[in-house]
């Protein structure tokens, strides 16, 4: 097994873990909505890889990738969450079925750690279904006192 942070060499990669990832999670995605998130998706890693606003870190066995761990990040004003001003949101953890129960997606998430604590992220924050809450705990992550809301525009 190979462990490895993304650059824009894997772009094509990238894309479609995104793109597997948001069908799994959504179940489906029209011919339209794919050939605009493949656009979006391209010129979203092309500038944010190269920033350092961007990390992915790919699993691969076999030659074959089978999980990845995507990490967003941000500056902030500072607070007691974040007190360096850098939070990150985790996103896109996948592990693709013929791979899972290998502890992949728990080894890209701690590799992901690792990346965000060498540029001084103070936080990261997730939204995790029911089957990754388990490994998130283990990793140390906690529920937050507040609640996540969202407005859609």
């Amino acid at each position: 097994m190979e462990i490895y942070k993304a650059t824009l060499n894997d772009l094509k990669d990238l894309i479609q873990l995104r793109i597997d990832f948001l069908k799994m999670d959504a179940g489906h995605l029209s011919e339209e909505d794919e050939k605009a998130i493949r656009a979006q998706l391209k010129g979203y890693f092309e500038k944010h890889l190269p920033s350092g606003d961007f990390i992915a870190t790919i699993a691969k066995m076999d030659g074959n990738i089978a999980s990845a761990a995507f990490l967003v990040i941000e500056e902030r004003p500072a607070n007691l969450a974040f007190i360096t001003g850098i939070a990150a949101t985790l996103l896109n953890v996948i592990t693709y079925p013929e791979y899972r129960h290998r502890g992949l997606a728990t080894k890209v998430v701690e590799a992901i750690i690792q990346e965000a604590k060498k540029i001084g992220v103070s936080s990261i924050d997730l939204f995790s279904t029911g089957e990754g809450k388990r490994i998130y705990k283990k990793l140390g992550f906690k529920q937050p006192a507040y609640e996540a809301m969202r407005l859609k525009l």
